[in-house]
């Protein structure tokens, strides 16, 4: 009697591979990131470089020493999209050690550490950024001021590359001529020597409604979040309750005193808050599974976010804020999946 062989479940294959997801996010993040380019130079493109090729050896590296198989795991695109992330995080200009470290941070640590692809408790990308942040405060602070690639004046590919590579600036041009504070750490700093949000406001730093540059690239950010949702890549309910709560917590307090407490929309596009709701927040492995666990995960971002940038020692504290509810999500999710059909909630 001829048998046929059976193989275990899932009988119906997947809508899209692990590569095909990754695919489509990196392409979600090419708006942004070009705009992100434009505005504050070619530095971001070696940084997303740097960061890129660290990941892939760093990969390479764990997989060999836990003796997993090379090709599928270098080839599902997740490590670039981790160092992407991670880059655009970082100033245009920082040391090339820097992405190094936050690479073995993000890669060794937060990804392989815990098991590799789908087993990471924390998002990779955050580990690594949270680790520089806190041990290279210094260089993590130089970022240059948006503009057009032909305001930047010396700082041209080659230069910005040598800057990246040796970590000094050309002859006869300093960083206090450069770097210059965030719209984030300018509001933080003004607001706490006692200006109103008008007086803040005439600073050029600042545009429509957010920090001028900044505003435009969360835009790109969000245009590309928006072709994940359309893809179903992402699920609506993480971004959606992010942003839906830093806006709904802000508004009341602007509508109380506008001199004192600023605009939501400048909460939500002066620093990574779009990037994060979108591209960070939303992923499914370290994030909520459930329908009401992602509401209750993006509503926690949000709201963290905005107490560490009022009481905190960072001024933006997205990575802070997804770091944390990480922790919380199993509990989310055991607390908010829906409840069989019979099922009694025991004493």
């Amino acid at each position: 009697m001829t048998t046929f062989p059976t193989a275990p479940a899932p009988h119906l294959p997947a809508r899209r591979t692990v590569r095909e997801l990754m695919a489509l996010v990196l392409l979600a993040l090419t708006p942004g990131v070009a705009a992100h380019a434009w505005l504050f130079g070619p530095g971001v493109l070696f940084q997303i470089s740097l960061a890129t090729g660290f990941a892939l050896v760093l990969e390479a590296l764990m997989l060999r020493l836990r003796r997993q198989p090379l090709r599928p795991f270098l080839s599902d695109l997740s490590a670039p999209v981790t160092a992407v992330l991670f880059a655009l995080c970082l100033p245009p200009l920082a040391p090339w050690w820097i992405a190094l470290i936050g690479m073995i941070a993000a890669i060794v640590i937060g990804k392989h550490l815990y098991g590799g692809i789908g087993r990471n408790l924390f998002n990779p990308a955050m580990i690594g950024y949270a680790v520089v942040l806190i041990a290279f405060p210094l260089e993590l602070s130089r970022w240059l001021a948006p503009g057009s690639p032909f305001d930047h004046g010396p700082l041209d590919a080659m230069t910005s590359l040598g800057v990246i590579l040796t970590g000094q600036l050309p002859p006869g041009l300093g960083w206090d001529a450069i770097a210059q504070a965030t719209p984030l750490e300018t509001l933080r700093a003004q607001a706490g020597a006692g200006a109103t949000l008008t007086e803040i406001r005439e600073n050029p730093l600042f545009g429509d409604f957010g920090g001028r540059g900044w505003e435009w690239i969360a835009n790109f950010y969000a245009l590309g979040g928006l072709f994940l949702l359309w893809q179903r890549v992402i699920p609506w309910q993480t971004p959606f309750a992010t942003l839906a709560s830093v806006v709904a917590v802000t508004v009341p307090f602007w509508m109380l005193d506008a001199d004192v407490h600023p605009f939501p929309l400048q909460h939500v596009f002066s620093g990574a808050l779009v990037l994060a709701a979108f591209f960070i927040v939303t992923d499914p492995v370290s994030g909520c599974t459930t329908a009401r666990g992602r509401l209750i995960f993006g509503a926690g971002v949000g709201l963290l976010t905005l107490a560490i940038r009022r009481w905190g020692g960072y001024p933006d504290g997205v990575a802070f804020a997804v770091l944390l509810m990480n922790c919380a999500a199993p509990w989310i999710d055991l607390h908010s999946r829906p409840r069989i059909y019979g099922e009694r909630h025991t004493p």
